[in-house]
């Protein structure tokens, strides 16, 4: 009988510390095992079991728990592959973290979740628990903080939804800002004109919306003066109605630049806030406008703190274990000799 008119189905036999898992759709099988079975070497590599693969079935071998954790982190993205989402490298890393921490995780919940598609197609989702409860918090309220380390998708997933709800109409412009420099805003001794100074500092701003819309369609927006990027000095003295509002490292806010960035705000419209509270590059005598928040509007009804940690780096596999060697060595500082 031809598999592929078949129904794809899975079944599953575990005996100790070894499991059989039969997939009936081989090209499914081949897809989820990866060129070579490369997804099936990074699988084994990151949580140590031993995977063999033989035509669309496995035999996997390890310590009990590590096996179970290993199946249902096979089924589910086999279950992703019969929605059509395509499986990449990547998502082994995401698909262990997540099912690592709760092995309760419905990894369709959060994959399936498209926030939005590229010009060049690509799906933005979200790759993690984290990161759905930060999408489905930006929907919900009018203002979010997102707080953690670098490389948890913090800006880059509050600007995908911010052209997201721009494409929709949900919202006339997008602003997107964040401190001019990582010490306030004396940009005097820089060379240029104000924009060839502040450039530098708004340029990772810029790499996102063309990553998500192509050149010639960002140029005309930020024209027309749809889409705007600015530090974070230019939105003093203006009432921002009809707009989805973006600030990037707000940890280098002082507490006066985010009082004054927070009563900005203004009809019909959504801020996020994120920020690193570790990275705080501000002189010692000036309080970070991120942290006094954090402490101060945390019970306000309508506004939302999602908190990150290294656990939902999202980057190379190599980002958690440096953030994981200077968090280590930020600890011995501390201790006392």
């Amino acid at each position: 009988m031809n598999m592929r008119n078949q129904r794809p189905s899975m079944k599953e036999k575990v005996n100790g510390t070894r499991a059989t898992l039969n997939f009936a759709d081989l090209d499914l099988a081949r897809q989820l095992f990866g060129e070579q079975n490369n997804n099936l070497k990074r699988l084994a590599e990151a949580i140590d079991i031993t995977i063999d693969a033989r035509g669309h079935t496995l035999f996997i071998q390890g310590d009990s728990i590590t096996v179970r954790l290993a199946q249902n982190i096979l089924k589910q993205l086999y279950g992703l592959l019969e929605e059509q989402y395509p499986i990449y490298p990547v998502d082994i890393d995401y698909a262990v973290r997540a099912l690592s921490r709760d092995d309760r995780v419905n990894l369709k919940k959060i994959f399936l979740d498209t926030v939005y598609i590229t010009s060049k197609r690509r799906t933005i989702a979200p790759k993690g628990q984290a990161q759905k409860e930060y999408i489905e918090a930006i929907r919900k309220f009018d203002i979010v903080f997102g707080i953690g380390p670098a490389g948890t998708g913090k800006t880059y997933l509050a600007m995908a939804m911010a052209v997201a709800e721009l494409s929709k109409g949900q919202v006339s412009r997008i602003i997107l800002t964040r401190p001019a420099v990582e010490a306030g805003e004396a940009l005097g001794f820089l060379p240029g004109d104000l924009a060839e100074k502040v450039d530098p500092y708004l340029r990772p701003l810029y790499d996102a919306l063309r990553d998500m819309m192509k050149f010639e369609k960002v140029s005309d927006l930020m024209q027309k003066g749809v889409i705007e990027v600015a530090p974070i000095a230019f939105m003093r003295g203006r009432t921002l109605n009809d707009s989805f509002i973006v600030l990037d490292e707000a940890q280098n806010t002082t507490s006066e630049q985010m009082k004054m960035f927070l009563t900005r705000i203004g009809f019909n419209s959504k801020a996020v806030i994120t920020g690193d509270i570790t990275q705080i590059d501000l002189p010692n005598d000036k309080i970070s406008g991120l942290i006094q928040t954090k402490n101060i509007l945390h019970t306000i009804d309508g506004i939302k703190f999602v908190f990150f940690s290294k656990q939902d780096v999202v980057r190379h596999r190599l980002v958690q274990e440096i953030i994981k060697a200077y968090e280590e060595i930020d600890e011995n500082k501390q201790q006392p000799s």
